[in-house]
């Protein structure tokens, strides 16, 4: 194989320099009921390459990977592993309740993808153990999450290039069978470009996001744009959130967010459902692009939001 003659032109390229120039730099936050809990960029790439090492002896470059998990450390841990291991990732959600629809559609994306792996969690994997081979029989169910040693000194990442496949982004299947779309290493890479600029992200910002890994709002613009930046993001599960739609709002008070958004329907919650008692102890003043997508624009909504 050539190198590229852009070798620092992928995700894996630009986590592997942040771990190694700024690793003590905060990459992310993860917010949940135990409280924050801080992972720089060396021990996120750390995670990342012991998970990789491990996924990539289990199979060859190129296979799918479904991720079947709640957002958290354990998925950005998973994703990043995919990457790093040449594998293709499959982002997907965790079956949950196992609710009957949920399995069909998880059914449907692993029928369309044929994963050779399905990683989620020790707990998912114990809980749901019939779910998981019902989804995708034949594939090897990896825990993301399980105690692995650090990878060995001369593994190294699987040296993707620009029309190196990255991850399948599906559809909902709300309306039809889901269908997944081909998303390469030089496809995220002038999306992370676009959206920097657009948003005119710098080295002071920070991103807040509770969106869902497995949408491509959470997951490109969440997730990935902070990595691409080289920008912290602060990070809660879209339950998280909807149990106290504050809690968002908190997160990006606490920490000072400057880049964070999602659905009409997540600025419609915090007007209706945010307490005047909450409001005492917020201070937005930092926060300086709220975007709003992935349904429709309602600009009451804003205007209530903005007010409230």
């Amino acid at each position: 194989m050539q190198p590229d003659p852009n070798p620092t032109a992928t995700l894996v390229a630009h986590l592997s320099l942040l771990a190694a120039q700024r690793g003590a730099d905060t990459a992310l936050v993860t917010v949940d009921a135990a409280g924050e809990t801080r992972y720089s960029y060396a021990a996120l790439d750390t995670r990342v390459r012991a998970l990789a090492a491990h996924l990539a002896a289990q199979t060859e470059p190129g296979a799918r990977a479904l991720l079947l998990m709640d957002s958290g450390i354990d998925y950005v841990t998973a994703f990043f592993a995919c990457l790093y291991a040449g594998l293709v990732a499959v982002p997907a959600f965790e079956p949950g309740a196992v609710r009957s629809a949920q399995v069909a559609r998880l059914r449907a994306i692993a029928v369309d993808a044929e994963p050779a792996l399905v990683l989620t969690t020790s707990a998912q994997a114990h809980d749901h153990a019939e779910a998981l081979a019902e989804i995708a029989p034949g594939a090897a169910v990896v825990a993301a999450d399980a105690t692995l040693p650090a990878a060995a000194e001369p593994w190294q990442p699987y040296p993707a290039r620009a029309e190196t496949l990255a991850f399948l982004q599906y559809t909902s299947g709300s309306t039809a069978s889901p269908k997944g779309v081909m998303v390469s290493h030089g496809n995220v890479m002038a999306n992370e470009v676009a959206i920097a600029e657009g948003m005119r992200v710098g080295p002071g910002d920070v991103m807040v996001s509770w969106l869902p890994l497995y949408h491509d709002m959470g997951l490109i613009g969440g997730l990935l744009q902070p990595i691409h930046s080289g920008i912290p993001v602060v990070l809660m599960s879209p339950q998280f959130f909807l149990e106290r739609p504050v809690r968002w709002l908190q997160a990006i008070s606490q920490h000072r967010g400057t880049l964070s958004g999602g659905p009409d329907f997540a600025f419609r919650l915090c007007v209706e459902r945010v307490r005047d008692s909450h409001l005492a102890g917020l201070d937005l003043s930092s926060w300086a692009v709220a975007y709003s997508g992935a349904e429709p624009v309602r600009a009451d909504t804003l205007r209530a939001f903005v007010e409230r």
